[in-house]
């Protein structure tokens, strides 16, 4: 499993849908290189149980990203039809209508492979043919992107382990305040703590407390 931080993020066009309802050919997330900041996440498949819990969960704090100039972006190595279909569906049938930021449709796997988070790997057999050993689909990746599309923190969970939306926004509440005040964010920082300077007085002064 790759780890990418400090790393620029793996480019990819892939298909996807948009707000909701809309299949695009072309989608990238260069598009928001020099504009927003990413958190762009994998999830299992489609049509599942944990899955949306966490696609619906980032849909209810999408104004809280919004307003921090965050993009968000799902993936799973499902088709864009049946992200579509998923959209479709209302969320007392299993279905996650009303999500309106993209979901990327992996279904050659590359961009969950690039990312480090496909479970399992490509090899091959005895007689020379192409094999996948393990499953086809994604961890529970999470990368959080900066305008020059450099990654700056990631976590991956297992397939049934969901994620914190509201850890999401404290990591992007760190990474923005240090690139506002250069100081350094200690353990459990939250928006409206004090931060620290990398000094050492500092740093020892804030663990003698």
């Amino acid at each position: 499993m790759s780890v990418l931080v400090g790393k620029k993020a793996p480019k990819f066009t892939a298909k996807a849908v948009v707000n909701g309802n809309n299949i695009v050919e072309d989608f990238s997330l260069e598009q928001y290189i020099g504009n927003k900041h990413v958190v762009f996440f994998f999830y299992p498949a489609d049509f599942t149980f944990v899955c949306p819990t966490e696609i619906i969960a980032f849909q209810k704090k999408i104004d809280e990203f919004e307003k921090r100039n965050v993009a968000v972006v799902g993936c799973s190595v499902d088709s864009a039809f049946s992200h579509w279909k998923w959209l479709q569906t209302e969320q007392s049938d299993g279905g996650i209508k009303g999500v309106r930021y993209p979901l990327v449709a992996d279904a050659s796997n590359t961009v969950s492979e690039n990312y480090g988070v496909l479970a399992g790997e490509y090899d091959y057999n005895e007689n020379g043919e192409s094999i996948f050993n393990g499953e086809p689909a994604a961890y529970r990746g999470l990368f959080l992107i900066d305008k020059t599309g450099v990654v700056r923190h990631q976590v991956v969970n297992d397939m049934p382990l969901g994620r914190s939306v509201d850890e999401t926004l404290r990591m992007v509440d760190a990474l923005l305040f240090h690139e506002e005040h250069g100081e350094v964010c200690p353990a459990d920082w939250h928006q409206g703590d004090k931060a620290l300077k990398e000094t050492h007085e500092s740093i020892s002064s804030y663990l003698s407390k």
